[in-house]
């Protein structure tokens, strides 16, 4: 045989060889599409030196991220989160789908790192909430544009909404709240959130916010407003919130994507959300102090029918952890009743005790009184012993402040009735409230967890039931205000004139 001609036979073979190996690699990729083994499509709008090092290194960037993942699990271990985060960098470089190099790099950005700094002035943390920040936006804006279809990036963006910033974790946990609330309300204007109004934006300043919105907190209203009405109302500027939001869309990703999701994740995603509306209904209201020019929290009242709800698809869904969450259920019930009731929400009281009397009659009521069951306490009996359980063991900053509260509304309600003798006993029973609340706290943190001042709860409950715009009905101001010495209303803000708008957001 010639030698030309054998060039053209192996040039033939080698074309037949590559187009077959062509072929099989295109089936090979398809399955392991379908497996969910790898990501074969494109990285999009990815910077360029992501697209570089995962196109020119190829195979070799998963020896060398392993390498690197090896070195920060030591640093880790030796406790130097610094150089552990520019390690994480270089993995989420090198291989962008390996999921768990960002839930553990968000981690320390936000757990680890964070707390080395200290308050830079009384109550002032700027550098934690700098690093709490970054490890949320590392999340949102990287590790999920990346993998849009991970679940466990979903659900670790609502923990930190829901943990972090929404328990009160730290010292510095009001500030993350308040920095959060601060830059929500460049999204809301300041003012009430109305999705609607960014939904559809009328004019250039809210096309500005709505773009904010989309661009900046990577959030679409459209579903947020799908979210509200599943889930709330609930409050856009707390983070509670917006654990729902992430958690719910993790859900909504993992029905378009069922083949890749395990059901496990999905109990994780439900269990974020209502544990975050739990905390909503605790302090899921928004109030600016005036006094003290920064925002503080009450019950969100109007929530109870949905975090009920979600409680009983919870356990009904997730059986290997049924009892758990039907005895958190019990205590959402028994809290429920309790603020209802101390809201004087009387009717509404009944109506969930009586639910809570059928769902657990062989509970008791009561910690430490196991003869405190439904059937042997009335609701006024029940209410009255909550208090005086609140009183000596204390039921928690945000719970307490809620108690407080209600008594004094209860208090100006019956003051309004004419029941002056019960009128000074809420009262007077708000105040032991704050009084043993506060005198159980140790001074050096009275700052961070203590309640606010009395005099200013009063003020702020007097303020908001006198209020022409969403108080009391008319005749009942008329009258708390002539008990109380305040001079008549004012006349109502003529038709056609816009309401005064809300404070602006204290800096």
């Amino acid at each position: 045989m010639s030698f030309p001609l054998k060039r053209i036979l192996l040039l033939l073979l080698a074309a037949a060889l590559l187009a077959g190996a062509g072929w099989t690699q295109r089936l090979i990729n398809h399955d392991r599409d379908l497996l969910g083994l790898t990501q074969v499509q494109p990285l999009e709008n990815a910077p360029p030196v992501l697209a570089f090092t995962t196109v020119a290194l190829g195979g070799f960037r998963g020896l060398i991220s392993n390498a690197l993942w090896m070195r920060a699990t030591d640093l880790q271990d030796q406790d130097k989160f610094f150089e552990m985060a520019q390690l994480a960098d270089w993995i989420t470089k090198l291989e962008p789908h390996f999921v768990h190099v960002w839930l553990v790099q968000a981690w320390n950005m936000a757990y680890n790192i964070s707390v080395k700094f200290k308050e830079t002035s009384p109550g002032q943390f700027p550098d934690r909430w700098r690093w709490v920040k970054a490890g949320i936006e590392l999340l949102r804006d990287d590790g999920l544009r990346f993998n849009p279809n991970e679940t466990l990036l979903y659900r670790e963006l609502g923990w930190f909404f829901q943990h972090k910033l929404g328990h009160n974790l730290d010292d510095a946990s009001s500030y993350y709240k308040q920095q959060w609330a601060d830059e929500m309300a460049r999204v809301f204007d300041k003012k009430t959130p109305n999705l609607d109004e960014l939904i559809h934006p009328q004019t250039a300043e809210a096309q500005a916010r709505a773009k904010l919105l989309r661009e900046t907190y990577k959030m679409d209203p459209e579903f947020m407003k799908t979210v509200d009405e599943q889930y709330g109302p609930l409050e856009w500027r707390l983070p509670e919130a917006h654990a729902v939001y992430w958690a719910a869309l993790g859900l909504q990703k993992a029905r378009e994507n069922p083949t890749r999701i395990k059901e496990d994740d999905l109990i994780t995603l439900r269990r974020v959300i209502y544990q975050s509306m739990l905390l909503s209904f605790h302090r899921g209201r928004l109030i600016l102090n005036p006094f003290a020019q920064a925002y503080e929290f009450g019950p969100n009242l109007a929530i109870i029918p949905k975090v009920n709800f979600a409680y009983e698809q919870a356990a009904e869904e997730d059986q290997q952890n049924r009892e758990h969450i039907k005895k958190a259920h019990r205590n959402f019930l028994r809290d429920a009743v309790y603020f209802l009731y101390t809201y004087n929400r009387l009717a509404d009281a009944a109506h969930w005790y009586k639910y809570l009397s059928t769902q657990y009659p062989n509970k008791p009521l009561l910690e430490g009184k196991p003869d405190s069951l439904p059937a042997t306490l009335t609701l006024d009996q029940y209410a009255v012993a909550r208090v005086q359980e609140d009183v000596s063991d204390s039921g928690g900053r945000d719970r307490t402040q809620g108690i407080v509260e209600g008594l004094l509304v209860s208090s100006y309600r019956s003051l309004a009735l004419g029941e002056d003798g019960p009128a000074a006993g809420f009262r007077l029973l708000a105040q032991r409230v704050w009084e043993a609340y506060q005198s159980q706290m140790p001074k050096q943190r009275l700052a961070a967890i203590g309640l606010r001042p009395f005099a200013e709860t009063d003020q702020e409950i007097r303020k908001l039931m006198l209020d022409p715009q969403g108080g009391e009905p008319a005749e009942v101001r008329a009258v708390l205000r002539s008990k109380l010495g305040e001079p008549p209303e004012t006349n109502a803000v003529p038709a056609g004139t816009n309401a005064p708008p809300e404070p602006a957001v204290p800096r």
